[in-house]
């Protein structure tokens, strides 16, 4: 367990390198310079020597491999660098708005996995109508986009409906307000995934129950119920596991279109607004904190499957 822990925390490594790298170069081909952003843009007004200024205290006067070195060293010791727009650590706003992202994928996850495992058992076990009324659900979730969804949860519950908030998110200070605020940005971003969930669910469910070893458990006088407790759900549960991981981590990624439909607080808002203003170090900041918990989330999502499976250890 332990040389499966080390191999995959090395392979962790060597892949947030290939994304600080891919990050810093990819920002930097997009067509637009920070200083003149900043400056005012193309107006006519910016002279010269403003200009050659502003990029000079933001480093960008710098050959480009100096630029990537001392992102690299910043990096290592954790600190993310300087908001080209405000002046404000990266690090700071990233923490700002991380908690937010982080509550809506939590209650985005538990609704996604708990929905998902119990349809996915409900049509393996049943079958018929059932199996039939899953899979329309599931396939209506993985083909409805993020933002076709919210706008008709935002035009239903909040607009025609009264019910929950079109979007924002309201402070802890008010905990209903703040919960119900989450509420439809967490039904819009779980859906895809909880289709996902439900079918891995009902695929593995389906194939465990036809082994030999489910039929001798039956043989020996277990109930339906023991037997499925006890030796299909867990034997099941093996695969849906790296699933769940995967689509965890990909919630992150997913969170960009939901947040800007409701108007969300949250990483992705961050991300896209310092797109537009070419803010190089906070978009640098997001993206590889997005990685980050991406690759330490299938690290985890290996050693649990290496828990439920002794056969991946030796892989």
């Amino acid at each position: 367990m332990a040389a499966l822990i080390a191999k995959r925390i090395a392979v962790g490594a060597f892949l947030v390198l290939v994304v600080l790298t891919i990050t810093f170069l990819a920002i930097r081909a997009v067509p637009g310079d920070p200083a003149m952003l900043l400056l005012g843009g193309e107006t006519g007004t910016t002279s010269a020597a403003q200009l050659a200024n502003m990029r000079a205290t933001l480093g960008l006067d710098q050959p480009l491999h100096v630029q990537y070195l001392n992102f690299v060293g910043g990096f290592l010791a954790g600190d993310l660098g300087q908001s080209f727009r405000n002046d404000t650590p990266v690090m700071e706003l990233v923490l700002r708005r991380l908690p937010n992202s982080l509550e809506l994928i939590a209650l985005s996850s538990i609704l996604a996995v708990a929905i998902g495992i119990a349809m996915g058992s409900w049509a393996a076990r049943r079958g018929g109508a059932a199996d039939t009324f899953v899979a329309a659900v599931t396939s209506l979730g993985v083909a409805t986009p993020g933002f076709v969804l919210g706008a008709a949860l935002v035009t239903i519950f909040a607009l025609q409906l009264r019910w929950l908030p079109a979007g924002g998110l309201r402070p802890w200070s008010n905990p209903v307000a703040h919960i119900s605020g989450m509420i439809l940005p967490a039904i819009a971003l779980s859906l895809a995934f909880l289709a996902v969930v439900a079918r891995m669910t009902r695929s593995s469910v389906v194939e465990t129950m036809g082994q030999d070893w489910v039929r001798t458990a039956r043989a020996i006088g277990l109930s339906d119920g023991q037997v499925y407790r006890k030796h299909v759900l867990r034997n099941a549960l093996t695969p849906v596991v790296s699933v769940i991981g995967l689509q965890i981590s990909g919630l992150f990624g997913a969170t960009v279109v939901v947040e800007r439909v409701f108007n969300y607080p949250g990483l992705s808002t961050l991300l896209i607004d310092a797109v537009q203003s070419r803010d190089y170090p906070v978009v640098q900041g997001v993206v590889i904190l997005v990685s980050v918990v991406f690759i330490v989330a299938n690290i985890v999502v290996d050693v649990v499957y290496g828990l439920l499976d002794p056969r991946a250890r030796a892989a």
